[in-house]
């Protein structure tokens, strides 16, 4: 299956490869998610915060991040990639943004993005200090962010042994044109790109110059076909950064799963993934995506 939207590496021809390529039977990864302990057995008082084998390389949970990623094992995990939440919604609240129309949609009404600064910087405290524990040394972490809390993240990331490589931005080729009279339409997303404990690791550019600017369109229409999410990337983003950042067989861990489409990408890929996802909703969208690509 390939995905209809396209992504630019700026200066450089895009990533081509077909979804439908025979993964490669010869690789050796690190760890097997069914075969190894890479999710500790959990209690049984504590069902609610099972991981579920969804697929041969998938486990999946639905619950609070920084819980259930004390339950994956220390240094079992080769790449953190996630889109946690933004801290915008009370400031969005506040703005005459005109977004009546779109309420039902759109992440400044969803109710998961409304924390107080201080209590979502000891979320993000806590989710770093997580992430440095179960990436293996020199793993990567890329995270999507607003510029507006960059400075936050990368101080948060540099206190738990996070080495800040660079902020790039995801140009959206057709953005919402909200309030397109008013002022300059948003077109743009930063991400955010860390080395845990070391200075450089896996970085897969093929000899190629990769500028730290991206873009494609939205999320299409056919990606959302379980279900929509306000945030939603697109499966070419993901895939990009998923091959850049990681090998064939590596673990890939998305503790805001949102709509599972990290998961997505590493069925697509040949890369075994663990999700988490705090909401009901979002956690079956992904469920059923996930399962989606792993039959195609």
């Amino acid at each position: 299956m390939k995905s209809t939207s396209n992504i630019n590496i700026v200066n450089e021809p895009s990533i081509k490869q077909s979804f439908l390529e025979e993964p490669n039977s010869l690789y050796s990864p690190r760890y097997n998610l069914f075969n190894q302990n890479v999710v500790k057995d959990l209690k049984s008082n504590n069902l609610h915060t099972q991981f579920e084998s969804i697929t041969a390389n998938s486990k999946i949970a639905k619950g609070d991040c920084e819980e259930l990623m004390s339950n994956i094992e220390s240094e079992s995990v080769d790449l953190i990639l996630t889109d946690p939440p933004f801290n915008l919604g009370s400031f969005m609240h506040k703005r005459g943004t005109n977004l009546v129309k779109m309420r039902e949609n759109q992440f400044a009404y969803a109710g998961w993005d409304d924390l107080e600064y201080e209590e979502w910087l000891m979320k993000m405290s806590a989710f770093f200090k997580q992430s440095n524990r179960v990436l293996r040394k020199k793993g990567s972490l890329l995270l999507f962010m607003s510029l507006m809390k960059i400075e936050s993240i990368i101080n948060l990331a540099e206190e738990n042994n996070f080495y800040y490589k660079t902020v790039g931005i995801w140009h959206k080729t057709n953005p919402m044109p909200r309030n397109m009279n008013l002022h300059f339409v948003n077109s743009t997303e930063a991400w955010v790109y860390f080395i845990n404990e070391g200075t450089t690791g896996t970085f897969n550019n093929e000899n190629k110059v990769l500028h730290d600017f991206i873009e494609s369109s939205l999320t299409t229409q056919s990606e959302k076909k379980f279900g929509k999410h306000p945030t939603q990337k697109p499966i070419d983003v993901l895939n990009h950064f998923t091959k850049v950042l990681s090998n064939e067989g590596d673990v890939v861990c998305d503790p805001f799963m949102g709509s599972g489409s990290t998961g997505v990408s590493c069925e697509m890929n040949n890369r075994q993934f663990i999700g988490i996802e705090l909401n009901e909703e979002y956690y079956n969208i992904s469920k059923n995506r996930i399962q989606d690509i792993a039959i195609k």
